[in-house]
C-alpha cells in the first residue's frame, strides 16, 4: 500500500468516530495551548523588560552606598559624597556624564490640588542626558541653579495632568512641603517602567536645593549617582574606572570588601533577561506534562481501537497487507491526532497569549506589554506533539501489526 493512501485510510477512520477523536486530542490540545500561551507571555516580559531598559540608556551605570541588611530591611549605607561625584565626573577617561541622586518624599501642592509624586528626586544637570529622557517644554536647570540652590523644578507628564490639567504648567508656582518652586519644563512622557510603576509620576529639582531647603541638611553626602559612560561598549571598562577611583578616595585597601556598589543597564539586562527566561522555561514544562497526559489518552484509545478493528485487520492481512503496513496505518493514524491536535492547540494558544497581554495591559495602569508570538515555540510545540502522537502510538500500532490473520478473521 502507498504511503499517501494509508494516510487516507487512517484518516478516515479517525473520521469514523469524531467524537471520540476530538476527545482524544484534548490532552494534547491543552498541552499545546498551555506552552504557545507560557512562552509568548515569558517572550513579552523579556522584550518589555529590554525595551525597559533601553529606556534608561545603554551606557548607563548608577552608584548606590553598599546594602546592608538592618532589623530584617535591605538598606544602603551612606558613603558617597559630591566631591566623589565631581571626581567621577571629571578624572575617569571613559565618563561622559555624572549626576547624584539624592531622594526626597513632600507633597506637591498647587492652588487646591495636591499630589504625592512617586519619585522626588534631587539632581545634577546631566540627569536627562543620562536617563536619555527629552523635554516636552521648557527648560532644565543649569549650574548657576545647582550652586544658588534655586527653587526651580521640572515635571513629569502625571505630575502636570494631576496638578495643572489642561493649564500651562511653565512659569507657574508650586509648594514642594510648604516651599514654593517655580515650573521651568516638562517631561516627556515615558510611561510605565519594569515593575509597572509609572515613570511619568516624578519630580525633579536642584540636588542642592533638595538637600538645603528639604532636608535642611549641611553634610557633602549624596544618596546616589547616576553615570553614563562614552560609549555602550566602554561601560564595562567606565565601571572598572569608578570602581579603582572610589575605593581609593575612601581608603578601602586590597582585598576589603567596597562600601559602594556599582550597577550597569547590561548587568540588569543580563540578570533579568536570565529571570524571565527560567520563568519561561518553567512555565513551559509544568504545561508540557498536559502534553504526556494527552500522550497517554492518545495511546488508550489507539488500544480500543486495534481491538475494535481485529476483524478489519485481519481482512487487509488476508489480501496482503503486510505487517509494517498495518503498523504505518496505525502509527499515522496517532500523529494525525497528535497533530490535529497540536494545530488547534497553537491556534488557542495564539489567542489566549494575545487576550493575556490585553489583560495586563488593561490592568496595569501605563504598562504597555508588547504582543510577541514565539513562531519558534510554536514550531516545536507541534514537533513535540507529533513526537507524542508518535511514541505513544508506536505500542498500539506494533499490537496491531503483530496480530494473527487466521486469529484476527475469527475475532467476533
Amino acid at each position: 500500500m502507498g504511503f499517501f493512501l494509508t494516510i487516507s485510510v487512517a484518516i478516515h477512520a479517525l473520521a469514523r468516530n469524531k467524537m471520540r477523536a476530538g476527545l482524544t486530542v484534548l490532552g494534547v490540545v491543552i498541552g499545546i495551548a498551555a506552552v504557545t500561551t507560557m512562552v509568548s507571555i515569558g517572550s513579552s516580559a523579556g522584550q518589555l523588560v529590554q525595551s525597559e531598559l533601553q529606556s534608561f540608556g545603554t551606557n548607563f551605570m548608577y552608584v548606590t552606598g553598599r546594602m546592608e541588611r538592618r532589623n530584617g530591611v535591605r538598606t544602603s549605607r551612606p558613603s558617597l559624597t559630591e566631591s566623589d561625584v565631581e571626581a567621577v565626573g571629571t578624572e575617569l577617561e571613559n565618563v561622559l556624564a555624572v549626576s547624584p541622586l539624592i531622594a526626597a518624599s513632600k507633597p506637591v501642592v498647587r492652588g487646591n490640588n495636591n499630589w504625592q509624586p512617586k519619585e522626588t528626586f534631587g539632581v545634577g544637570v546631566d540627569y536627562l542626558t543620562i536617563r536619555a529622557w527629552n523635554l516636552q517644554a521648557g527648560t532644565f536647570f543649569e549650574d548657576s541653579d545647582i550652586k544658588s540652590g534655586n527653587r526651580v523644578c521640572v515635571l513629569g507628564y502625571t505630575l502636570v495632568k494631576e496638578l495643572f490639567q489642561t493649564t500651562n504648567p511653565l512659569g507657574e508656582t508650586i509648594r514642594v512641603g510648604n516651599i514654593p518652586f517655580t515650573v521651568i519644563g516638562v517631561l516627556e512622557k515615558k510611561g510605565a517602567g519594569l515593575t509597572g510603576a509609572d515613570q511619568d509620576d516624578v519630580l525633579l529639582m536642584p540636588f542642592t536645593t533638595v538637600k538645603r531647603r528639604i532636608h535642611g541638611s549641611t553634610f557633602d553626602d549624596v544618596h546616589a549617582m547616576f553615570v553614563a559612560a562614552k560609549e555602550p561598549h566602554l561601560v564595562k571598562a567606565a565601571t572598572r574606572e569608578i570602581e579603582m577611583l572610589l575605593r581609593d578616595r575612601h581608603g578601602i585597601a586590597a582585598g576589603e570588601a567596597s562600601d559602594f556598589e556599582v550597577h550597569s543597564a547590561e548587568e540588569i539586562s543580563q540578570f533579568m533577561g536570565t529571570v524571565t527566561g527560567i520563568m519561561t522555561a518553567l512555565l513551559a514544562s509544568i504545561a508540557g506534562i498536559s502534553l504526556l497526559v494527552g500522550g497517554v489518552g492518545i495511546m488508550n484509545i489507539m488500544l480500543v481501537s486495534v481491538t475494535e478493528r481485529t476483524r478489519e485487520i485481519g481482512i487487509r492481512m488476508a489480501v496482503g497487507a503486510k505487517g509494517r503496513d498495518i503498523l504505518i496505518q496505525f502509527l499515522i493514524e496517532s500523529v494525525v491526532l497528535s497533530c490535529f491536535g497540536g494545530a488547534i492547540g497553537m491556534s488557542l494558544g495564539i489567542g489566549a497569549s494575545m487576550g493575556a497581554t490585553a489583560i495586563i495591559n488593561e490592568v496595569s495602569a501605563g504598562s504597555d506589554w508588547p504582543v510577541v508570538i514565539s513562531i519558534p515555540a510554536a514550531i516545536t510545540a507541534m514537533l513535540f506533539a507529533a513526537f507524542v502522537g508518535m511514541v505513544f502510538g508506536l505500542y498500539p500500532a506494533w499490537r496491531a501489526s503483530r496480530l494473527d490473520p487466521i486469529d484476527a478473521l475469527r475475532y467476533e
